[in-house]
């Protein structure tokens, strides 16, 4: 099964990586993004850098926020599990304790 995952994620992986180098490559031109919108010429709320920043950056906030969504809507079941285990440890010691008589 290992073998299965590494050809399927060099399958996956490779052309994405391969993909984002080229975006990288023929977005190299600076843009400036401005975060007044009532006055785009404003040097202190712009950010200048290559397109390809923005673009990776977006990506990498997109995935954070995904994981925090994901890891929190996860929580009930993660709070579920601490219960049982708990539960199962109590149990586990009662039948030792039983045992022993």
């Amino acid at each position: 099964m290992t073998k299965l995952k590494r050809i399927l994620s060099l399958v996956v992986f490779v052309p994405i990586g391969i993909i984002l180098i080229v975006l990288a490559v023929a977005n190299r031109q600076t843009v400036t993004l401005a975060l007044n919108p009532f006055q785009p010429q404003d040097s202190i709320l712009a950010v200048s850098a290559p397109f390809f920043v923005f673009v990776f950056l977006a990506l990498l906030v997109g995935m954070a926020i995904g994981a925090l969504v994901t890891w929190w809507r996860q929580g009930r079941y993660r709070k579920l599990a601490r219960t049982e285990a708990k539960a199962a440890v109590k149990w586990q010691n009662e039948h030792k304790a039983i045992a022993r008589r």
